[in-house]
């Protein structure tokens, strides 16, 4: 895709305000631009030929056989959609597969949003200056060095629209020397993978790496989680990149990569959801606490977009916010404790 492609127009026809309303929070989440939400009742044909979208959504519960609706398939150069059906409150445990199924049909009619993120990250290097870093508690400095031994506990940072500039802010604030390492999982288009370690890591003391199969997460790195192949851990804690494709509509999948590593690593892991769009990560959060890890969240005010760590706080799994340097000085201040 061209680096000036824009996200998608999408014209949506619903005939309940209420599911006009989800249907809008939804899109405008997931990086769409909905540029009509109408009940049919109240449009008519020349507000349809002023229109002009890359989709319609056509979600109808009581006039399914609006002469309007037949009129517009006939004359739209445009594919229609028609919804999921009503949609589900959004903090039910029915809504992620809802929102999956939708974006999925999306994601292939009229592309990724996520793919806007990778042209942004040129700017990043260009623009990114070499932050204050914080100090290394005396509980943990005077523990010996543990960078490169196998990681016993392991993070995943989570991120899409807005992600590589809050994952950069939180790595240049974290010292070295941490009993950690973590995964990245970035929705980002495959062309960029490549670009992503370099632009994320530039001033961090942290090595933001490829995953390597079957070698393990080390102390002191960021392995980035691969776009096209989903990532797994064998018995002994080696990465695995298996031969499957991420579930859709999300590549890599958030949620996927936290049932992945909360299985293995159990209490030993943590989420920290940064920016991002849609609400990737709710459908495995309530299972990665069960399993005993913790579920962190940047706070909105500080997001390019709050989607996503909006939809963690609004379900009642995260138990701390904050921006990006809060994120890490909380990180720090955990593992400390952790050391006493």
């Amino acid at each position: 895709m061209s680096e000036t492609r824009t996200a998608a127009r999408i014209a949506v026809i619903a005939d309940t305000s209420l599911q006009r309303h989800v249907l809008q929070q939804a899109l405008s989440g997931n990086g769409y631009q909905v540029v009509l939400n109408s009940d049919p009742a109240r449009l008519d044909e020349e507000a349809l030929a002023a229109c002009e979208p890359d989709l319609w959504l056509v979600d109808l519960a009581q006039s399914e056989d609006s002469p309007l609706v037949e009129n517009l398939l006939e004359r739209s150069n445009a594919p229609v959609l028609f919804g999921e059906g009503h949609a589900p409150e959004r903090h039910s445990e029915n809504y992620p597969r809802w929102e999956r199924s939708l974006f999925g049909k999306l994601k292939r009619l009229v592309g990724d949003p996520a793919q806007v993120i990778g042209p942004g990250l040129e700017a990043l290097l260009a623009e990114a200056q070499r932050p204050g870093r914080l100090e290394l508690p005396a509980a943990l400095a005077d523990t010996p060095l543990v960078a490169g031994e196998p990681a016993r506990q392991v993070w995943l940072l989570a991120a899409s629209l807005g992600g590589p500039e809050a994952v950069k802010a939180f790595l240049d604030a974290l010292p070295g020397g941490l009993p950690i390492g973590f995964v990245y999982a970035q929705h980002i288009g495959a062309s960029f993978e490549t670009a992503l370690p370099q632009a994320v890591g530039r001033h961090s003391q942290w090595h933001v790496n490829p995953v390597r199969h079957g070698d393990p997460i080390r102390c002191g790195e960021v392995v980035v989680a691969p776009v096209s192949h989903e990532l797994g851990f064998a018995d002994n804690g080696a990465m695995q990149v298996t031969d499957r494709a991420w579930p859709e509509p999300y590549s890599p999948s958030i949620d996927q990569m936290m049932l992945n590593l909360a299985q293995h690593f159990a209490g030993n892991c943590g989420v920290i959801a940064f920016s991002g769009m849609g609400s990737d990560g709710s459908a495995a959060a309530a299972y990665v606490r069960r399993q005993g890890g913790a579920i962190w969240t940047q706070r909105a005010d500080s997001c390019a977009c709050p989607s996503m760590p909006d939809s963690l706080r609004e379900g009642g799994y995260s138990v701390l916010s904050g921006d990006p340097r809060e994120l890490a000085e909380a990180l720090v201040n955990h593992l400390a404790k952790q050391c006493a």
